[in-house]
């Protein structure tokens, strides 16, 4: 078709890659990397490009928009954010297109809806709230906290700056009551270096902040998404607009969370320096999704596994929930939009095969008005985890006994896989270590193996660890083929007990570590977050099945072979993790349903962001550049730009 992009099968692909190996070997012998120790087992099938070991970090609840929404790509190549779109001054002040953000409040007083009746704009933005956000930074509460292994030791004051010092549940009178009603600038009122409120970010409130149009799928435009209830979503999952709610057994916060969902950072006024400075000198990524509508946990077992656990008897034999734990999104008699059965309540399961489940008919039903074909995924009787429960073992491998956890899974991960094919694995999280300083803030749901039967009762549970083994791997020669890493609570990111100048932090001293070592020459880093965490995002998103996909959130590619300073639009989303390390290593997808069986995207010149061959997601080779002649002198390491502007660094 005239105008349509479509990658060379990837049979030449392949022998056109293992040809430009070769003379890479031939043309550059007696390299650093020669050094390495190859560990146990490990590249027994050798990759397919001259990336010899992967390491994914996983960051925490950040979309695109809140940290790149002014970001200029060098050599004026295009970019799709809150800058581009017209929506925000380079200043950070409404633009001429501020409309296109604006948003709107609804009545949803009944069964659960994608396309509530809309009832007029928000005239002014309702005020932030400050949900949990640390009223004292945690290393002034906790001295044990400093110094942090995942920190430089000139990051580590980091740790005790930023306290919001407000009390939680309340209006964060840091932000004033007359703002716009849409994005605004969070640092025109707070310094970069603070403890901001956490946005709501479930399931299926997710997906009704997207805003799903009816009108929409009746068109040709294939961007249905309104992007227009944010707002309302994060207002009204507190006292659903009539009287104070229901109690919550989890002591999170029981107010509205007013315009939080709404703030982004300014990287032209200086935000974000460490992330501007990966995004111009390797590979960014302004189309990469997260997999799955909602929150941490099923978009960590995503990374892992390309699907979505169910409740079973450990044995691959789904099984009901007890009724406490399953979603009813419905709302509640007497309010508008607050729902019967949460995650606040422990709700965290659907049956989404039964279409008369409470939320299920109405994704069913848009699903069914896209201009593609698609599967919902739900197989019958499966009661699959939406939102947030504890996996079903502990860290050393014991089983976990909680009223909310999720049995032990028979879905297959990466790590079986590579396993199989005796390729080299490993998952770092920091805190793994029980009886350390870190391990309060370790995080369980963040680690799709934690939850794999095939895992943790089979030696294969000994390719989990911590931090420092991760940095031990490097120093000693040892690092895997695949090392996926996890900072600690504090350093992830995450809104509230988090802040992104932490994960910079972590990322930098990462990043630089692994540049300063033999390693680098034949590594790719791929820096991500797991999902947008209800922050706003004014991207395209592709809907692929009941689950997903959710929002944009940030990725970087940062290797010798990235393609420096370049802008990527193909259409990505978490699995196009597996399906690069599929593809690198020549190995298969994990399973007949995984998400990595979807073809790559095919799209037209005029329009990169959106696939013609719907559903599809990448494979992340567009990232990547692997040309003949030696690529690491473009990137030469450099001392990188101080990672946060704090008054008095």
């Amino acid at each position: 078709m005239r105008g349509i992009e479509e990658r060379a099968g990837w049979r030449w692909a392949y022998f056109g890659m293992g040809l430009i190996l070769i003379a890479a070997m031939l043309l550059f012998p007696g390299r650093p990397e020669a050094k390495e120790r190859t560990p146990k087992k490990a590249g027994a099938s050798s990759p397919l490009t001259p990336i010899r070991h992967v390491i994914i970090v996983v960051g925490e609840n950040r979309s695109f928009d809140n940290l790149f929404a002014t970001y200029r790509p060098l050599h004026g190549q295009h970019i799709r954010n809150l800058l581009s779109e017209g929506i925000v001054t380079p200043s950070g002040d409404p633009w001429i297109h501020f409309g296109k953000a604006l948003q709107m409040r609804a009545r949803n007083e009944g069964p659960f809806l994608l396309d509530p009746p809309l009832e007029g704009p928000f005239k002014v933005l309702p005020v932030p709230d400050v949900t949990y956000a640390a009223k004292a930074a945690w290393g002034t509460s906790d001295p044990s906290l400093v110094p942090d292994p995942g920190l430089f030791p000139s990051d580590q004051f980091l740790l005790k700056t930023g306290g919001a010092g407000l009390p939680h549940d309340n209006a964060d009178t840091r932000f004033p009551a007359n703002l716009p009603p849409g994005p605004f600038q969070i640092t025109h009122f707070v310094p970069y270096d603070s403890y901001t409120g956490d946005p709501i970010h479930r399931f299926f409130q997710m997906w009704q902040q997207s805003h799903f149009r009816k009108q929409g799928a009746s068109s040709k435009r294939k961007t249905e998404e309104g992007h227009d209830l944010y707002t309302w979503v994060a207002v009204q999952v507190g006292n659903g607009g009539n009287g104070n709610p229901p109690s919550t057994p989890f002591g999170v916060d029981s107010t509205h969370q007013g315009g939080v969902p709404m703030g982004f950072y300014n990287m032209e006024t200086g935000d974000a320096p460490y992330f501007k400075w990966l995004a111009d000198h390797f590979s960014l990524a302004d189309n990469y999704h997260q997999a799955i509508m909602g929150g941490t946990g099923p978009n960590h077992v995503a990374i892992g596994t390309g699907d979505v656990v169910w409740y079973q008897n450990g044995k691959g034999r789904p099984i009901v929930p007890p009724a406490g734990q399953i979603e009813n999104p419905d709302a509640m008699n007497g309010t508008n939009n607050w729902y019967i059965q949460d995650g606040y309540s422990g709700g965290a399961y659907v049956n989404c095969s039964d279409s008369e489940s409470p939320g299920v008919k109405a994704i069913l039903s848009y699903l069914t008005r896209l201009p593609y074909r698609t599967s919902s995924r739900c197989a019958p009787h499966h009661y699959y985890m939406v939102n947030n429960n504890k996996p079903g073992f502990h860290r050393d491998g014991r089983r976990y006994v909680s009223d909310f956890f999720v049995p032990p899974s028979s879905l297959r991960t990466i790590g079986d896989e590579l396993s199989q094919h005796e390729i080299s694995w490993g998952y770092f999280g920091e805190g793994f270590h029980p009886n350390t300083p870190r391990t309060p803030y370790y995080c369980n749901i963040c680690n799709p193996f934690q939850y794999a039967s095939s895992i943790m009762t089979t030696p294969l549970i000994g390719h989990l660890g911590g931090l420092g083994d991760f940095y031990r791997s490097i120093e000693e020669r040892t690092l895997p083929a695949v090392s996926i890493v996890k900072p600690d609570a504090l350093l992830d990111g995450h809104p509230a007990y988090g802040k992104p100048g932490l994960f910079e932090g972590f990322v930098r001293k990462l990043v630089d570590t692994v540049r300063r070592s033999p390693y680098w020459n034949h590594t790719a880093i791929f820096v991500t977050f797991d999902e947008g965490g209800g922050y706003y995002d004014s991207g395209y998103i592709q809907s692929i099945d009941f689950f997903g996909d959710g929002p944009r959130v940030p990725f970087f590619a940062i290797s010798p072979y990235s393609r420096g300073g370049t802008v990527v639009h193909a259409y990505f989303d978490h699995v196009s993790l597996l399906k690069f390390i599929e593809r690198n290593w020549a190995l298969p997808p994990l399973t007949s349903r995984s998400r990595d069986n979807l073809p790559d995207p095919i799209a037209r010149k005029n329009d990169p962001y959106v696939p013609v061959n719907n559903p599809a997601i990448g494979d992340l080779m567009e990232m990547f550049h692997f040309p003949r002649t030696r690529v690491s002198s473009q990137t030469p390491f450099v001392s990188d730009p101080p990672i946060n502007d704090a008054p008095g660094r």
